[in-house]
Parts: C-alpha cells; sequence; structure tokens
C-alpha cells in the first residue's frame, strides 16, 4: 500500500472529497484527515486521526521493546553463566527482573513517544500550525487510478508527498471491526 498527502485550506472540501473517495470505493479506514483544529474536525463528517496515532508512541514503544528484550536476554545470560540459576532461588527472581526490565523499557520509551509528533507527520508541523489540514489516503495498486481521477477534481488541494501506509492486514482488520460494530 501507499500513502498518499494533500494539504488542503477548508475542511469543506476534504468532507466532499472523502464521500468522493468512498463512493469511488476506497473505504473510509484508508482516509484520514490531520488537523490542529480538533473542534472544526467535530462538525464535519471527516474521518480525523485519532490522538494517539498523532503520537510517536508505537514507533518509540517498539524501539523500548526491542532495547527491553536485549536487557532480559542479558540478564538471563549472565546469571545462567555465572551460576546464580543453580542456586535455591533457581530462575526466578532473573526471570522475574528480565519480565521488569522489558516492561519498564516499553513503558518509559511509550511514554516519551507519547511526547513527540508521530515521525511520519513531523515534515506536516508547519503546515498544520498555519491552519491548513492534511489529508492522507492509504491506497492498494489497484486504487491509484480512481484516487487520481477523484483528486484531478479538487483544484484547491497541493499535493504533499507520498509515504508507507498501514500494512494491508492492519487496514482489512479495521475495515473486518467496523463492519461488524455496524451489523450489532
Amino acid at each position: 500500500m501507499n500513502r498518499h498527502y494533500y494539504i488542503s485550506d477548508t475542511l469543506d472540501e476534504l468532507e466532499l472529497l472523502e464521500r468522493e473517495l468512498e463512493t469511488s470505493g476506497i473505504p473510509t479506514e484508508q482516509i484520514h484527515v490531520l488537523s490542529e483544529q480538533d473542534a472544526e474536525l467535530e462538525r464535519h463528517r471527516v474521518h480525523g486521526v485519532p490522538s494517539v496515532m498523532k503520537t510517536d508512541v508505537f514507533n518509540l514503544g517498539w524501539r523500548g521493546a526491542l532495547v527491553g528484550l536485549a536487557l532480559a536476554v542479558l540478564v538471563l545470560l549472565v546469571a545462567w553463566w555465572a551460576g546464580w540459576t543453580a542456586t535455591r532461588a533457581g530462575w526466578a527472581p532473573f526471570v522475574f527482573l528480565a519480565l521488569v526490565l522489558f516492561g519498564f523499557s516499553v513503558w518509559e520509551s511509550g511514554f516519551f513517544g507519547f511526547q513527540r509528533r508521530n515521525q511520519h507527520f513531523q515534515a506536516l508541523q508547519k503546515t498544520l500550525e498555519e491552519g491548513r489540514h492534511v489529508l492522507f489516503v492509504d491506497v492498494e495498486p489497484e486504487q491509484e487510478v480512481p484516487l487520481r481521477v477523484v483528486m484531478a477534481r479538487h483544484a484547491g488541494l497541493r499535493e504533499a508527498g507520498t509515504g508507507p501506509a498501514l500494512p494491508h492486514w492492519l487496514s482489512a482488520g479495521q475495515q473486518r471491526l467496523n463492519r461488524l460494530r455496524k451489523m450489532i
């Protein structure tokens, strides 16, 4: 999947554009509007970016998990190599320490991630501070043509580039979850 970014001055245009994209076969879960004006977003029928996705919590949390895993393995290897696991205490305190180090690393790096803007949106920070809005659309290769056709009808949009999109399995999972919610 590819992600296409577009900049707009008005949410009215993005609301119309989102409906057109949905009509052309691009699911709502693949369309997002990023804006600093949360109150304005609430007044329009657009699929806004959830607050947690505006932060870098997942990226830094993943890095923290890798660091925590390395620390946990190191603790277990040192305990085994030093022969401490052969005592009456056995493996239990070292496994517990390894789990604590892993959990702390994930928690602490996620905490720092909540304080940083998502790395994919950092280049758009100035645009957002100027009061503009960013539309981004994740598309499969077969959805590229319908996207171009719809975008060609909106001269007020400026293309802001492309980037990596959500994995296909995650986007498909969101679509299935939303269909299930509608049925219930």
